[in-house]
Protein backbone atom coordinates (compact mmCIF):
# COMPACT_ATOMS: atom_id res chain seq x y z
CA UNK A 1 0.00 0.00 0.00
CA UNK A 2 1.77 3.12 -0.87
CA UNK A 3 0.35 6.24 1.15
CA UNK A 4 0.39 9.50 0.25
CA UNK A 5 1.77 12.68 2.47
CA UNK A 6 -0.49 15.73 2.31
CA UNK A 7 -0.53 19.11 3.88
CA UNK A 8 -4.07 19.43 5.00
CA UNK A 9 -4.99 23.55 4.23
CA UNK A 10 -8.54 23.44 3.59
CA UNK A 11 -11.83 22.32 5.45
CA UNK A 12 -15.15 23.88 4.33
CA UNK A 13 -18.01 23.40 6.58
CA UNK A 14 -19.88 20.67 6.57
CA UNK A 15 -22.57 19.57 3.84
CA UNK A 16 -25.56 16.60 3.82
CA UNK A 17 -24.71 13.40 2.04
CA UNK A 18 -27.44 10.76 1.16
CA UNK A 19 -24.19 8.35 1.69
CA UNK A 20 -22.41 9.51 4.63
CA UNK A 21 -24.78 12.06 6.15
CA UNK A 22 -22.36 14.58 5.98
CA UNK A 23 -19.48 15.73 4.25
CA UNK A 24 -16.49 17.61 4.61
CA UNK A 25 -14.38 19.18 1.56
CA UNK A 26 -10.30 18.68 2.40
CA UNK A 27 -7.69 19.59 0.45
CA UNK A 28 -4.21 20.63 0.66
CA UNK A 29 -0.33 20.43 -0.70
CA UNK A 30 1.60 17.69 -1.59
CA UNK A 31 5.39 17.17 -0.56
CA UNK A 32 5.98 18.98 -4.15
CA UNK A 33 3.42 22.30 -3.38
CA UNK A 34 0.68 21.01 -5.87
CA UNK A 35 -2.60 20.91 -4.42
CA UNK A 36 -4.75 17.84 -4.14
CA UNK A 37 -8.80 17.21 -2.89
CA UNK A 38 -9.80 14.54 -1.07
CA UNK A 39 -13.28 13.52 -1.10
CA UNK A 40 -15.73 12.53 0.10
CA UNK A 41 -14.51 12.48 3.92
CA UNK A 42 -17.50 12.16 6.72
CA UNK A 43 -14.96 13.96 9.10
CA UNK A 44 -16.94 14.47 11.77
CA UNK A 45 -17.75 10.34 11.69
CA UNK A 46 -13.76 9.77 11.77
CA UNK A 47 -12.39 7.89 15.03
CA UNK A 48 -11.26 10.59 16.74
CA UNK A 49 -7.21 9.66 16.17
CA UNK A 50 -8.23 10.27 12.48
CA UNK A 51 -9.46 13.88 13.10
CA UNK A 52 -6.64 15.79 11.01
CA UNK A 53 -6.16 19.46 11.67
CA UNK A 54 -5.58 22.04 9.28
CA UNK A 55 -1.65 22.54 8.72
CA UNK A 56 -0.98 19.31 9.74
CA UNK A 57 0.43 16.58 7.24
CA UNK A 58 -0.92 13.18 7.08
CA UNK A 59 -0.47 10.13 5.00
CA UNK A 60 -3.48 8.51 3.60
CA UNK A 61 -4.28 5.86 0.90
CA UNK A 62 -6.39 7.52 -1.83
CA UNK A 63 -7.02 6.65 -5.66
CA UNK A 64 -8.65 9.16 -8.40
CA UNK A 65 -11.93 9.99 -7.70
CA UNK A 66 -13.70 8.95 -10.83
CA UNK A 67 -17.11 10.13 -10.07
CA UNK A 68 -15.25 13.68 -10.55
CA UNK A 69 -13.57 14.84 -13.57
CA UNK A 70 -11.64 17.18 -11.60
CA UNK A 71 -8.03 16.32 -12.22
CA UNK A 72 -6.77 17.29 -8.15
CA UNK A 73 -9.71 15.18 -6.91
CA UNK A 74 -8.83 11.72 -4.88
CA UNK A 75 -10.97 9.82 -2.69
CA UNK A 76 -9.33 7.44 -0.10
CA UNK A 77 -9.42 3.56 -1.17
CA UNK A 78 -10.77 2.81 2.38
CA UNK A 79 -12.74 5.03 5.07
CA UNK A 80 -12.27 2.23 7.54
CA UNK A 81 -8.42 2.56 7.13
CA UNK A 82 -6.29 4.89 9.83
CA UNK A 83 -5.72 7.82 8.57
CA UNK A 84 -1.32 8.50 9.87
CA UNK A 85 -1.39 11.83 11.62
CA UNK A 86 2.27 13.51 11.62
CA UNK A 87 3.37 16.60 12.23
CA UNK A 88 1.90 20.19 12.41
CA UNK A 89 3.42 23.18 10.79
CA UNK A 90 4.00 25.65 12.82
CA UNK A 91 3.29 29.71 12.50
CA UNK A 92 6.48 30.98 13.95
CA UNK A 93 8.44 33.54 11.74
CA UNK A 94 5.10 34.75 10.72
CA UNK A 95 3.89 31.71 9.09
CA UNK A 96 7.49 30.99 6.94
CA UNK A 97 6.92 27.16 7.02
CA UNK A 98 3.76 27.28 5.74
CA UNK A 99 4.40 30.16 3.07
CA UNK A 100 6.94 27.95 1.72
CA UNK A 101 3.67 25.88 0.43
CA UNK A 102 0.51 28.75 0.04
CA UNK A 103 2.72 31.37 -1.77
CA UNK A 104 4.51 28.65 -3.76
CA UNK A 105 1.96 29.38 -6.74
CA UNK A 106 -0.19 32.28 -6.61
CA UNK A 107 -2.16 34.00 -8.52
CA UNK A 108 -2.93 37.91 -8.63
CA UNK A 109 -5.77 38.26 -11.88
CA UNK A 110 -8.94 36.01 -11.61
CA UNK A 111 -9.69 36.13 -15.29
CA UNK A 112 -6.55 34.02 -15.85
CA UNK A 113 -7.56 31.65 -13.50
CA UNK A 114 -10.61 31.23 -14.40
CA UNK A 115 -9.02 30.63 -17.94
CA UNK A 116 -6.97 27.72 -16.65
CA UNK A 117 -10.27 26.49 -15.23
CA UNK A 118 -12.02 25.93 -18.12
CA UNK A 119 -8.83 24.72 -20.56
CA UNK A 120 -9.69 21.56 -20.31
CA UNK A 121 -6.24 20.86 -20.71
CA UNK A 122 -5.32 22.70 -17.79
CA UNK A 123 -8.51 22.00 -15.86
CA UNK A 124 -7.09 23.96 -12.62
CA UNK A 125 -10.26 23.32 -10.00
CA UNK A 126 -7.72 24.46 -6.73
CA UNK A 127 -5.27 27.67 -6.60
CA UNK A 128 -4.30 30.51 -4.34
CA UNK A 129 -5.42 33.90 -5.44
CA UNK A 130 -4.05 37.28 -3.98
CA UNK A 131 -6.87 40.01 -4.37
CA UNK A 132 -5.34 43.70 -5.72
CA UNK A 133 -7.96 45.13 -3.25
CA UNK A 134 -10.48 43.95 -0.68
CA UNK A 135 -13.55 45.75 -0.92
CA UNK A 136 -16.30 44.35 1.78
CA UNK A 137 -17.27 41.58 3.57
CA UNK A 138 -20.76 41.02 3.39
CA UNK A 139 -23.27 38.22 4.40
CA UNK A 140 -26.98 38.01 3.61
CA UNK A 141 -29.54 35.81 4.87
CA UNK A 142 -30.01 31.98 2.99
CA UNK A 143 -32.12 28.86 3.93
CA UNK A 144 -32.23 28.56 7.77
CA UNK A 145 -32.12 24.74 7.74
CA UNK A 146 -31.25 21.65 5.75
CA UNK A 147 -33.72 20.75 2.83
CA UNK A 148 -36.49 19.11 4.77
CA UNK A 149 -36.16 15.62 2.55
CA UNK A 150 -32.80 15.18 2.90
CA UNK A 151 -32.43 15.64 6.50
CA UNK A 152 -34.95 13.66 7.25
CA UNK A 153 -33.68 10.46 5.01
CA UNK A 154 -30.18 11.22 6.75
CA UNK A 155 -32.16 10.72 10.70
CA UNK A 156 -34.45 7.81 9.22
CA UNK A 157 -30.22 5.79 7.87
CA UNK A 158 -28.93 6.95 11.57
CA UNK A 159 -31.98 5.50 13.45
CA UNK A 160 -31.43 1.88 11.10
CA UNK A 161 -27.03 2.42 11.97
CA UNK A 162 -24.70 3.95 9.64
CA UNK A 163 -22.35 1.27 7.61
CA UNK A 164 -19.63 4.49 8.20
CA UNK A 165 -20.47 4.71 11.74
CA UNK A 166 -18.20 3.70 14.87
CA UNK A 167 -18.45 3.08 18.45
CA UNK A 168 -16.73 6.02 19.05
CA UNK A 169 -19.91 8.77 16.96
CA UNK A 170 -22.53 6.42 16.97
CA UNK A 171 -24.10 7.98 19.91
CA UNK A 172 -22.86 11.59 19.87
CA UNK A 173 -22.90 12.67 16.25
CA UNK A 174 -25.59 15.34 15.17
CA UNK A 175 -25.59 16.62 11.79
CA UNK A 176 -24.08 20.33 11.81
CA UNK A 177 -26.21 23.27 12.38
CA UNK A 178 -26.81 24.82 8.70
CA UNK A 179 -25.74 28.60 8.74
CA UNK A 180 -28.39 30.60 7.76
CA UNK A 181 -26.55 33.37 5.95
CA UNK A 182 -24.06 33.70 3.29
CA UNK A 183 -20.88 35.46 3.94
CA UNK A 184 -19.03 36.61 0.78
CA UNK A 185 -15.53 39.03 0.06
CA UNK A 186 -16.05 41.69 -2.55
CA UNK A 187 -12.74 42.27 -4.05
CA UNK A 188 -10.95 43.30 -7.50
CA UNK A 189 -7.88 41.68 -8.69
CA UNK A 190 -5.34 42.67 -11.35
CA UNK A 191 -8.04 42.08 -14.49
CA UNK A 192 -10.04 45.36 -12.69
CA UNK A 193 -13.55 43.06 -12.19
CA UNK A 194 -15.38 43.50 -8.80
CA UNK A 195 -16.22 39.94 -7.79
CA UNK A 196 -18.16 38.85 -4.99
CA UNK A 197 -17.20 35.10 -3.53
CA UNK A 198 -18.64 33.31 -1.12
CA UNK A 199 -16.56 31.72 2.08
CA UNK A 200 -17.27 28.49 2.79
CA UNK A 201 -14.26 28.02 5.13
CA UNK A 202 -14.94 25.97 8.60
CA UNK A 203 -13.39 28.25 10.96
CA UNK A 204 -16.36 30.99 10.17
CA UNK A 205 -19.11 28.64 10.56
CA UNK A 206 -17.73 27.53 14.52
CA UNK A 207 -16.90 31.80 15.08
CA UNK A 208 -20.55 32.31 14.18
CA UNK A 209 -22.27 29.74 16.26
CA UNK A 210 -20.29 30.95 19.45
CA UNK A 211 -22.68 33.81 19.91
CA UNK A 212 -26.80 33.36 20.32
CA UNK A 213 -27.31 36.57 18.79
CA UNK A 214 -27.42 36.34 15.43
CA UNK A 215 -26.84 39.72 14.52
CA UNK A 216 -23.72 40.09 16.88
CA UNK A 217 -22.66 36.60 15.37
CA UNK A 218 -22.58 38.38 11.90
CA UNK A 219 -20.35 41.13 13.11
CA UNK A 220 -17.67 39.11 14.54
CA UNK A 221 -17.38 37.32 11.84
CA UNK A 222 -16.66 40.59 9.91
CA UNK A 223 -14.36 41.74 12.39
CA UNK A 224 -11.87 38.81 11.89
CA UNK A 225 -12.51 37.91 8.20
CA UNK A 226 -12.51 41.95 7.14
CA UNK A 227 -11.30 44.44 10.14
CA UNK A 228 -8.53 41.87 11.30
CA UNK A 229 -7.42 39.39 7.93
CA UNK A 230 -7.60 42.85 5.43
CA UNK A 231 -6.69 45.65 7.67
CA UNK A 232 -3.90 43.55 8.90
CA UNK A 233 -3.01 40.52 7.40
CA UNK A 234 -1.25 39.78 4.19
CA UNK A 235 -4.82 38.25 2.53
CA UNK A 236 -4.84 35.49 0.67
CA UNK A 237 -7.61 33.11 -1.08
CA UNK A 238 -8.12 28.97 -1.07
CA UNK A 239 -10.36 28.46 -4.24
CA UNK A 240 -11.91 25.61 -4.86
CA UNK A 241 -14.45 25.08 -8.54
CA UNK A 242 -17.65 23.03 -7.70
CA UNK A 243 -17.94 20.27 -9.48
CA UNK A 244 -21.70 20.87 -10.56
CA UNK A 245 -20.26 24.44 -11.87
CA UNK A 246 -16.78 24.08 -13.31
CA UNK A 247 -17.45 23.92 -16.98
CA UNK A 248 -20.56 25.89 -16.79
CA UNK A 249 -19.94 28.46 -14.04
CA UNK A 250 -19.07 31.94 -15.81
CA UNK A 251 -16.84 31.89 -12.46
CA UNK A 252 -16.89 28.24 -10.55
CA UNK A 253 -14.44 29.60 -8.30
CA UNK A 254 -15.39 29.62 -3.88
CA UNK A 255 -12.97 30.23 -1.34
CA UNK A 256 -12.67 27.81 0.65
CA UNK A 257 -9.94 29.02 2.60
CA UNK A 258 -8.28 31.61 4.08
CA UNK A 259 -3.97 32.52 4.25
CA UNK A 260 -3.30 35.03 6.44
CA UNK A 261 -0.21 36.22 7.48
CA UNK A 262 0.55 39.57 9.02
CA UNK A 263 1.53 42.33 7.04
CA UNK A 264 5.51 42.76 6.38
CA UNK A 265 7.81 45.49 5.27
CA UNK A 266 8.37 45.24 1.73
CA UNK A 267 12.00 45.09 2.17
CA UNK A 268 11.32 41.75 3.83
CA UNK A 269 10.78 40.07 0.25
CA UNK A 270 13.11 37.04 1.22
CA UNK A 271 10.81 35.64 2.74
CA UNK A 272 8.70 34.51 -0.55
CA UNK A 273 11.82 33.38 -2.33
CA UNK A 274 10.73 30.56 -5.16
CA UNK A 275 7.02 31.96 -4.72
CA UNK A 276 5.70 32.48 -8.19
CA UNK A 277 2.83 35.08 -8.49
CA UNK A 278 1.36 35.23 -11.76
Amino acid sequence: MALTRILISVKTYPTLSATYDELVCTAGFREDGSWIRIYPVPYRKLKYADRYEKWQWIEIDIVRNTKDFRKESFRPTDLEKDIIIGESIPTIKNWKLRKEFALKNVYTNMSDLIHEAKDETIGTSLAVLKPKKVLDFIWEPCEREWDKKKLDAIIAKQAQGSLFDNEETKKLFKIAKKIPYKFSYVFITDDGKERTLMVEDWELGELFWKYDNEEIACQKVKEKYFDYMVNECDLHFFLGTTQKFHNVGPNPFIIIGLFYPKKEDKSQLSLFEGSNYK
